[in-house]
């Protein structure tokens, strides 16, 4: 209190410190007792660097990196960017150049393709046609039919032209011989049936592409060949002279 002429007054007290004025006056006690014990402390840059490093490494820090699959899709675009980058440089006419090249390029591969087809797997070898157990073309007749009418159409096909086959050599257009591919009868057999030489190599082709080439046989492609059989069993053979139509009499039923 004081005593202004005869007037009592009260003297306006003081707000209370709020926090900010406390943190500054606990840093102005830090910094007076820093001062008053000696010189700065100064860190060596090794610890310090290692003190940074386990600083940095926590989690807080990393909460927002990328996943390593963006990581990596990050990567893939930007080395597609360069390799689009290098090559519209050397391209003539830059990137518009570029895409024409490669639009030319699709567009050749497209044509290629709808004119070859899916390319074919060629058989490595052709080994022989039939087995060591004999059977007449009758029994390959009845084994393609039972394998048909369960859908095994690769064993159908395959029974088939061992059936085509059989026919013939027991008609002594071909004559009998153990180790005969499907390419070879298809040959022989288009010599004294010409009428049928393109209808015998595509056949022995199917033949070969299902036994040893991998492809699946269908029942279209069965029925062709099913068909090539009961025209064979009706067609005549293209004889040089009389002599061999003599020659060419029924010899049996090779086993």
């Amino acid at each position: 209190m004081s005593l202004t002429g005869e007037v009592l007054t009260t003297a306006p007290a003081l707000p209370p410190a709020g926090p900010a004025v406390r943190s500054l006056l606990r840093a102005g006690d830090i910094l007076s007792s820093a001062r008053d014990d000696g010189p700065p402390v100064v860190i060596d840059r090794d610890p310090a660097r290692e003190a940074a490093r386990r600083e940095l490494s926590k989690g807080m820090y990393h909460e927002n990196d990328p996943s390593p699959l963006e990581r990596a899709l990050n990567a893939f675009w930007d080395w597609l960017d360069k390799l689009f980058g290098a090559a519209s440089t050397a391209a003539p006419g830059g990137a518009i150049g570029l895409v024409v090249i490669v639009v030319a390029v699709i567009a050749v591969l497209a044509a290629l393709w709808w004119r070859l087809g899916t390319p074919r797997r060629q058989p490595a070898f052709s080994a022989a046609l039939f087995d060591d157990r004999p059977r007449s073309a009758a029994d390959h007749r009845a084994a393609a039919e039972a394998h048909a009418a369960q859908g095994h159409w690769n064993q159908a096909l395959q029974e088939r032209m061992r059936a085509i086959v059989r026919a013939l050599e027991e008609r002594a257009l071909l004559d009998t011989r153990p180790g005969r591919t499907a390419d070879e009868a298809a040959a022989e057999a288009g010599r004294t049936l010409p009428a049928h030489t393109d209808r015998l190599r595509a056949a022995a082709r199917e033949f070969d592409d299902v036994t040893y080439g991998g492809r699946r046989a269908t029942e279209q492609s069965y029925h062709r060949i099913a068909e090539l059989d009961q025209d064979l069993e009706r067609s005549r053979p293209h004889l040089a002279n009389s002599t061999s139509t003599t020659h060419n009499s029924r010899q049996g039923a090779a086993g």
